[in-house]
């Protein structure tokens, strides 16, 4: 007895102190730099020369900054700015203050568990999809005035209105919050279970302080601080984002990002050397408001020393905490109401304004638009399978090598796997374009799930990191003292342990390959078709009965995903509560 027990303690120091082999870690390292750096470096470095008149296959062969002159006196150039930086800045920010808002209000009542399943419908929702539902809800002919005419507007025409491509951005803004507050949500939910709120409170209480003080002085901090890496990639996304903007934002002229896109996009090759500027400019845009959201965080951080210190009670903020958190609940409806729009469009076969709801139902638009709907829903589930699969695998291997080599994550968090979700697409995709050319890949299937890629790995990894790092280490160790190999504890004892933060994790990756747009159009060469393309084409000037087949279908893929992965684990592990995920 006592050589059995000496032989599981020697197993156990073995495991605990193994020494680390970086070998494997290494080669992992170096696939990931070279499938995630790659593209981004060529891509910003194609970028870059043309940006400065370089790019020999249209003649372009001395540097020169006559780009920059023909980019700067572009008619509203400085319009096109300004509504880059107001739309972006205000919709992070409204989405930031209304997500804290409303989780001081409800989270004694939600549990990230349930809001998984509240919110997955918004979560799923691939941004075209959601920018096309708003459209249909508040354009002058949408299903909003309906609703209140004629018998409170007395509409019985379409009003000449701007409710979308308004010219100051509004209705951007508005699509923008419906995406991004549902996303910070759940992230700041998932903060708060690192954090002792109830104790927090309950002691802010008993001194006196009001619920919202609590939060603003002695939560909000702590769940900023594990935040802000989500909230920089809202706010690089807000500031850059294309598909969106082609339905929402003005047309003339368009955000910055917009302008670029449709300068690449132009069959005049002219176009391409501002173009690239643009994007440059777009990314210097994007870096320096970063940057000064760092600086704000600062001064921001000792106003609230300074105002902690004089201990205000604050009693007077609880209405304007639930007025806010109010106003986040209207967004979330917004959202949902613009999935209605876009289910109850796609079987309209006769709406007339200003009906509130269609006078004649039909599946025949469905059935019309099958045959057109084959090539690009394959390439939309092939496209997301394989890079959901690839991000998954290397995501396991990436967290698994840091636990059997005792590597701890880094407290920065510009970790550089997640820098092609701080910069804007638009700055290197038409840079990684002229790398599959120069690889003779352009226009396949396998060039733009590389594209994709860049994006869904970061997202998975980014998902699935916090639980892994979560899971308590004495599994691993009993299951050695056991006699299993480590890749015995992995398969075993790991993987069915996270089986659930697995699944969401490629939940979210399939959703963010699902809705890639700019990375489809340029390495994808327009010769790849998926629905995410098709229906932002179709959104412009197209029959909104087809278009809301099209988006639809783009948001019922992911959905179905995600509802599968928040599923599984409780049919899997129905008999252990732990595991299936039930509260």
């Amino acid at each position: 007895m006592e050589e059995a027990l000496r032989q599981i303690g020697g197993r156990i120091r073995g495991f605990a102190h193994s020494p680390p082999r970086p070998g494997s870690r290494h080669a992992i390292i170096i696939a990931v730099t070279v499938i995630l750096g790659a593209p981004i470096v060529f891509g910003l470095t194609f970028t870059l020369l043309p940006a400065f008149g370089y790019l020999p296959s249209i003649g372009g062969h001395a540097l020169t900054v006559q780009p920059w002159r023909d980019l700067f006196s572009t008619p509203g150039l400085a319009t096109s700015i300004r509504l880059t930086l107001s739309t972006g800045l205000a919709a992070t920010m409204l989405a930031l203050v209304l997500a804290f808002c409303f989780c001081a209000v409800v989270h004694g009542r939600m549990r990230e568990r349930g809001a998984d399943a509240l919110l997955a419908p918004l979560l799923a929702t691939p941004h075209a999809a959601m920018a096309i539902g708003i459209a249909f809800l508040i354009a002058p002919s949408g299903w909003l005035l309906r609703l209140i005419s004629p018998w409170l507007t007395g509409f019985t025409v379409p009003p000449d209105i701007a409710t979308t491509q308004d010219p100051w951005g509004m209705a951007l803004v508005v699509g923008l919050l419906a995406k991004e507050l549902p996303f910070l949500l759940i992230v700041i939910l998932a903060a708060l279970n690192q954090i002792p709120v109830d104790r927090h409170m309950r002691a802010g209480r008993t001194l006196g302080y009001g619920q919202g003080i609590v939060w603003i002085k002695i939560i909000g901090p702590q769940v900023y601080r594990q935040i802000r890496l989500p909230l920089y990639v809202v706010l690089a996304f807000s500031l850059s984002v294309v598909d969106m903007a082609l339905v929402l934002a003005p047309a003339n002229p368009p955000p910055l990002a917009v302008l670029a896109f449709q300068w690449f996009m132009s069959p005049n090759i002219a176009r391409y050397m501002p173009a690239a500027a643009a994007a440059l400019l777009q990314l210097l845009l994007v870096a320096g408001a970063i940057g000064a959201w760092r600086l704000g965080e600062r001064g921001a951080a000792r106003v609230g020393l300074w105002w902690t210190m004089r201990g205000g009670r604050g009693l007077t903020g609880e209405l304007g905490l639930k007025l806010a958190a109010a106003l986040g609940m209207v967004a979330l409806v917004v959202g949902f109401g613009a999935l209605g729009a876009l289910a109850v469009w796609s079987f309209a076969w006769q709406w007339r304004f200003p009906d509130a709801l269609p006078s004649i139902w039909s599946f025949e638009i469905w059935q019309r638009q099958a045959h057109a709907l084959i090539w690009p829903l394959g390439n939309t589930l092939a496209l997301a399978t394989l890079t959901v699969v690839a991000a998954l695998l290397l995501a396991i291997a990436w967290l698994e090598g840091e636990d059997r080599v005792g590597a701890k994550r880094p407290a920065s968090v510009f970790h550089p796997v997640y820098v092609p979700l701080l910069l804007p697409q638009i700055a290197f995709m038409f840079g990684a374009q002229v790398l599959a050319v120069k690889l003779g890949i352009d226009g396949t299937l396998q060039a733009v799930a590389w594209a994709h890629f860049l994006f869904v790995f970061p997202y998975v990894l980014l998902a699935l990191a916090d639980p892994w790092k979560s899971l308590d280490p004495r599994y691993a160790r009993s299951a050695a003292a056991l006699g299993s190999s480590a890749t015995g504890t992995l398969i075993r004892v790991k993987l069915p342990i996270l089986l659930r933060p697995i699944l969401v994790a490629s939940a979210i990756g399939f959703a963010v390959g699902v809705a890639q747009y700019v990375p489809t159009l340029f390495v994808g060469g327009g010769r790849v078709a998926t629905l995410t393309t098709e229906a932002v084409a179709l959104a412009s000037g197209g029959d909104r009965r087809a278009v809301g087949v099209l988006a639809v279908l783009q948001s019922l893929l992911p959905l179905v995903i995600y509802v599968a992965a928040l599923a599984t684990p409780r049919i899997v592990f129905s008999d252990r509560r732990a595991l299936s995920g039930r509260v």
